[in-house]
């Protein structure tokens, strides 16, 4: 399988457009079962690039913690999230949306261009954004959110473990394994749950009164 290399080039063509800061924007989160979802927007610095920037789920734990921090020193970055209670209010697209907008709108620079992982734009920034379908495996700027939202997002999750304990949280990130499937039957729901996921949402509401 070809393996994607990511690279300047959405950047470089929006420059030569005359946007002179472009933020690269992802998320990290949809698919778990609890917890917050996470977004992150970057306007790096193209002059101080931080080396080995790649989509966050092709780097190791510790390569990506590095990377974190190298980008945090050299780059604009804001981390945003929507919490379980708007997930379950708005839905996980929308939540996920909601990260995203969140995460633009606190960078210190307006961004002139963005560029979005995913094939759709989240409303409030439709007009300025490009959606790039696997975006963080292409762009470096949108490697580099990918980067921030899933180290910032997995150290939430360690805290939730610690007030959660059992779940796995600190190693699963709150994502369907064995070992969490098991703790929701044995220790039930919590608070850090998402109660509009099919899986909770049928521990708690279907009738326990039909036998299997």
């Amino acid at each position: 399988m070809e393996k994607r290399t990511a690279h300047f080039d959405y950047e470089s063509a929006a420059h030569i457009l005359g946007h002179r800061y472009i933020a690269g924007v992802d998320e990290v989160g949809r698919g778990p079962l609890a917890g917050p979802v996470t977004a992150a927007a970057v306007i790096l610095d193209p002059a101080n690039i931080p080396p080995g920037l790649a989509d966050s789920k092709a780097l190791t734990a510790a390569r990506r913690e590095a990377l974190y921090a190298a980008i945090l020193a050299s780059a604009q970055c804001c981390i945003a999230h929507a919490s379980v209670e708007e997930i379950d209010k708005l839905n996980i697209l929308r939540a996920s949306h909601l990260a995203m907008e969140r995460a633009v709108a606190g960078l210190p620079q307006v961004p002139d261009h963005i560029l979005i992982d995913g094939n759709l734009i989240p409303a409030n920034l439709k007009g300025r954004a490009q959606a790039i379908i696997k975006g963080d495996a292409k762009s470096l700027s949108i490697a580099a959110a990918s980067i921030i939202a899933k180290v910032a997002r997995d150290r939430i999750m360690v805290d939730l473990a610690q007030q959660y304990p059992g779940y796995g949280w600190e190693a699963n990130a709150g994502y369907p394994t064995k070992l969490h499937q098991s703790a929701l039957l044995n220790l039930g729901v919590t608070p850090a749950h998402r109660r509009s996921f099919k899986p909770i949402h049928n521990m708690l509401y279907q009738d326990k009164s039909v036998t299997p």
